[in-house]
């Protein structure tokens, strides 16, 4: 019952608050061009802000309706936020492509300051293992690799918010099968302001996420994965933009900001997308969707979907390999 309330809540405060937020980001000139539509039409941007406000009130109200959880909710939001900020400075002022990363392995520090995770990692056959020393050093990296990889991985409208939707939802499936309470709660809360940013974000996009949001998700899909120890389901619902950001970064050899290379996808008279067919653009999932031959800007979203959705099914089939070896 809980676990509905805040999933409502999460998306009806979101959702009154998106529109406000759209018009006053239009009336400040914050706003980004819609480079895969042949009109190039001028979208908000930062909508990102509006779900952050939705999650910061479910889990405000959470710890609130479970005072006994609160010291992982507050630490949940805590790295959500920071992680938040730094996309706002990035969407204000464009932060270098190696200190970004760097910033956001900061984002992790609440979680080692409560000591809200668990250094026994449940490997599927393997069992359960012991990371006592390790484990803490690999949480800034738990946090700015997902962070990063959902940041590089929103090339359409609503494809972001799509397919981590779909991972919170299996992340939120996985935690009620392990009655993880506190880990359900916090994904009701993610998705449910995600599925709102969604709505507006879903094509034609009416407000672009910005890096306030794409950086405080993907934060935030980290904390859940390490303070409901649900580290490997996440990784695996997780490769379609770690397989992204892999393709990206091996074949430009560095980390790099979408403006600093070419586009891998050019727009063709009858409006549908192509690959491009500049040597120098990176490869990116994006680009190898469109490999087969040019899809329309929402057929290459479904793409993104069903893959995510593959992706969640086998983290599910991950948690079964877990329940039985364990």
């Amino acid at each position: 019952m809980e676990t509905a309330v805040i999933l409502s809540l999460g998306f009806v405060v979101s959702f009154v608050v998106i529109p406000p937020l759209m018009g006053l980001m239009k009336r400040k000139g914050i706003v980004g061009v819609d480079v895969h539509k042949r009109d190039k039409p001028k979208v908000p941007e930062m909508g990102g802000i509006g779900s952050l406000i939705g999650l910061t009130v479910t889990m405000v109200s959470a710890s609130v309706m479970e005072p006994n959880m609160a010291k992982f909710f507050l630490t949940f939001l805590a790295v959500t936020l920071i992680s938040g900020l730094i996309g706002a400075i990035d969407d204000l002022r464009p932060l270098n492509a190696k200190v970004k990363p760097l910033l956001t392995m900061i984002a992790s520090l609440p979680i080692l300051i409560t000591k809200t995770y668990n250094p026994r990692l449940v490997i599927p056959i393997v069992g359960r293992t012991r990371l006592t020393v390790v484990y803490p050093f690999m949480i800034p990296l738990a946090i700015a690799i997902p962070s990063n990889a959902v940041n590089m991985m929103d090339p359409f409208n609503g494809t972001m918010t799509g397919t981590c939707s779909i991972i919170t939802l299996v992340l939120l499936i996985s935690a009620i099968i392990l009655n993880r309470g506190e880990a359900a709660i916090m994904c009701a809360g993610l998705l449910g302001s995600l599925l709102a940013l969604w709505y507006f974000n879903k094509y034609p996009s009416r407000v672009f996420v910005g890096d306030v949001g794409t950086l405080s998700v993907g934060a935030a899909l980290g904390a859940i994965a390490i303070i409901g120890r649900m580290e490997v389901i996440a990784v695996v619902a997780f490769m379609p933009q770690i397989m992204n950001a892999f393709y990206g970064l091996s074949t430009i050899g560095r980390l790099y900001e979408r403006r600093e290379v070419a586009r891998p996808i050019r727009i063709l008279d009858d409006g549908r997308l192509a690959v491009t067919t500049d040597p120098k653009a990176p490869i990116t999932l994006a680009r190898m969707v469109l490999a087969r031959g040019p899809l329309t800007e929402q057929e290459a979203v479904r793409v993104f979907m069903v893959l995510s959705a593959i992706s969640g099914v086998l983290a599910l089939l991950t948690l079964y390999l877990m329940l039985v070896t364990t």
